[in-house]
């Protein structure tokens, strides 16, 4: 099933907007789309928070399989530096060589303004949310514990580990030794650094199990070399490559600034057997630290991707379970 016509991309202008790191924009703004209708008692209104390198395009198949736009009023918004929200590639903002870190409480502060400004809603009926998503959602939970009914959290942590970190440094090292980086900018596309960067991405997102069972050998394609060219690559060339980096450096940032424990919200997270950046372990240990949450693993080779399995009928079934387990509770 296709995700519902949503409104399309609109802008909503936040003015003015301090970030955590101390730098400032005069003129910030995110992009959201909506699907379904906000109901009378505006009781069913979700956010859904994209995660990286994600734009609406790419996640809103969830809208129908997983989230009912009969049920539901769902806001996809897209987080800072993404290039649909404010980010390096269309607005003043810098990246960490020039003193710009984005923080998911800066997410948090724009998202609270589009929902109260659009909506007038004060607390949502649900954060719903995958990977760097996740790391929203429990930013809603711990640092506004009264402006959420319950959480959602797929494949992602409210502390990036160190493990995880490794990770996330690799790939920002791909693009920074690219010979076109002067040390704060690309001076012209990185493309040896795009090719570096999607063979550590595709080594990390999907597990060893995927890739053993020939998982990545569809339409035509023979080889691993040839599934990174084909499927990973452009997913990265897309995209301006400094707002890569300050996706990279938002992750490389992100440590929930408050207890787990001062969620108030029904809690379900979700970890996927083989996701290699948020091991079952990591997800299990921080749900044990929110009263009542609920935790499970999606068995599935998909990796990371088995919180956003858009052709995989077997780990939708089981998400779509366990949201209808926390919403109809």
């Amino acid at each position: 099933m296709s995700a519902p016509a949503s409104s399309g991309d609109r802008h909503f202008p936040l003015g003015p907007f301090r970030f955590h790191c101390g730098q400032a924009l005069p003129d910030a703004w995110l992009s959201y789309r909506v699907y379904g209708t906000l109901n009378p008692q505006r009781s069913n209104l979700v956010l859904y928070p994209s995660s990286y390198g994600a734009w609406p395009e790419d996640i809103d198949w969830v809208v129908g399989p997983i989230l009912d736009p009969e049920r539901w009023c769902v806001v996809l918004v897209s987080q800072f530096g993404n290039g649909r929200s404010s980010s390096p590639s269309n607005s003043a903002m810098g990246l960490a060589e020039d003193g710009w870190v984005i923080h998911h409480s800066d997410n948090l502060r724009a998202q609270q303004q589009l929902i109260q400004g659009l909506f007038g809603v004060e607390r949502l009926a649900l954060v719903y949310g995958w990977s760097m998503g996740a790391q929203q959602a429990y930013h809603w939970g711990a640092l506004a514990p009264a402006a959420v009914e319950r959480l959602f959290c797929l494949c992602g942590t409210a502390h990036t580990t160190p493990h995880n970190r490794l990770f996330l440094l690799s790939l920002r090292q791909a693009l920074t030794a690219d010979p076109a980086w002067d040390g704060h900018r690309f001076r012209a596309r990185p493309e040896q650094g795009l090719r570096t960067f999607a063979l550590i991405y595709a080594s990390w997102a999907a597990s060893q199990a995927y890739y053993k069972e020939g998982r990545h050998l569809v339409q035509g394609i023979a080889s691993v070399e040839e599934a990174v060219e084909r499927s990973w690559l452009p997913a990265y060339r897309r995209h301006d490559p400094h707002d890569l980096i300050a996706m990279l450096d938002a992750w490389l940032a992100n440590a929930l600034p408050a207890p787990l424990s001062a969620i108030r919200a029904r809690t379900t997270v979700l970890a996927g057997s083989h996701d290699l950046y948020f091991p079952p372990d990591d997800c299990a240990a921080e749900a044990r630290q929110i009263a009542g949450a609920h935790f499970a693993v999606i068995d599935s080779v998909l990796g990371h991707r088995a919180g956003n399995p858009r052709d995989a009928p077997a780990e939708q079934a089981f998400i779509r379970s366990a949201l209808e387990r926390l919403c109809d509770d």
